[in-house]
């Protein structure tokens, strides 16, 4: 029994998602599936923490040299790509860790300070320049999300009276542009996803019992590249793209699409506060 890269439970002759789910529900092996996740949630909630921040200091910092009052769509671009190296940075060797977790054989994965502290340092920090350069998915996102939405938003337009309002997307818009935006980022950037996942993976037990006193060579891009270049092709760098989709449109078409009703519910509140001040305030005077 093995793992493929990205740490799902499988067999030999596994090619797809439905493959992996089917042999960890035959084998009654469901947990698995689930292997990394306490290490995975708390990358998350570290991650989202330095992000935030990272974040506002920089939009700060920002500010304060430029002396705008608002930040432009490149600064900002800069700014979120700044505020994710930091996170990369930061988080790096949770995300190692996570990764070995995973792409262990069931039952034999280690705590994460056993992972962490088992290799030297520089190991825990394995595929950081990839991470570094998956800072741009983000940023391919957003993009892509603001271009589909202006024009939908246009064609809105188009169809209404010119002295109208324009219309906010509704919620099944926004999830739809969100999966379709994140689906594209996803596509571009999944070669890099998968390579680090192949740096980071735990090596087989059979590498260790055929090579038990010989010091594993360290993965590196190239031979990583290379390596699925020779074995699987083309192709090859995109092994896994679909269960990689499923997971990430899922949770970031969802995240836009919240997002989108947050941001016309706020509105529709302001102009409401609004709108009952100017009342109360007629009242005192005419009273």
């Amino acid at each position: 029994m093995t793992y493929n890269s990205s740490g799902f439970l499988c067999c030999g002759l596994c090619r797809n998602l439905s493959d992996v789910l089917w042999e960890a529900v035959s084998t009654r092996q469901i947990l698995s599936l689930y292997q990394g996740l306490g290490t995975k949630n708390l990358q998350s909630f570290i991650a989202q923490f330095v992000y935030f921040y990272g974040y506002s200091y920089f939009k700060r910092l920002y500010l304060s040299k430029s002396g705008s009052k608002s930040i432009g769509t490149k600064a900002n671009l800069i700014i979120a790509a700044a505020a994710g190296a930091c996170t990369a940075i930061v988080t790096q060797p949770l995300d190692t860790a996570s990764s070995r977790m995973q792409t262990t054989t069931f039952g034999k994965s280690k705590g994460l300070w056993k992972t962490l502290t088992e290799g030297t340092w520089s190991e825990a920090f394995d595929g950081l320049g990839i991470s570094l350069l998956l800072t741009s998915n983000p940023a391919i996102q957003y993009t892509v999300f603001d271009q589909l939405k202006q024009r939908l938003l246009k064609e809105k337009q188009n169809k209404l009276d010119a002295g109208s309002s324009p219309e906010a997307l509704s919620a099944f818009s926004a999830f739809v542009l969100g999966a379709i935006s994140k689906s594209i980022a996803t596509f571009l950037t999944y070669p890099a996803i998968r390579c680090k996942v192949m740096i980071q993976a735990a090596d087989s037990n059979d590498d260790v019992v055929k090579k038990p006193q010989q010091k594993q060579r360290r993965k590196t891009v190239s031979g990583v590249l290379y390596s699925i270049w020779r074995k699987e092709g083309f192709l090859g760098y995109f092994k896994g793209l679909q269960a990689q989709i499923l997971k990430t449109v899922l949770s970031s078409a969802l995240l836009l699409m919240i997002k989108e009703k947050i941001s016309v519910t706020t509105w529709i509140l302001v102009l409401a506060l609004r709108r009952y001040l100017l009342l109360t305030s007629a009242r005192l005077k005419s009273a």
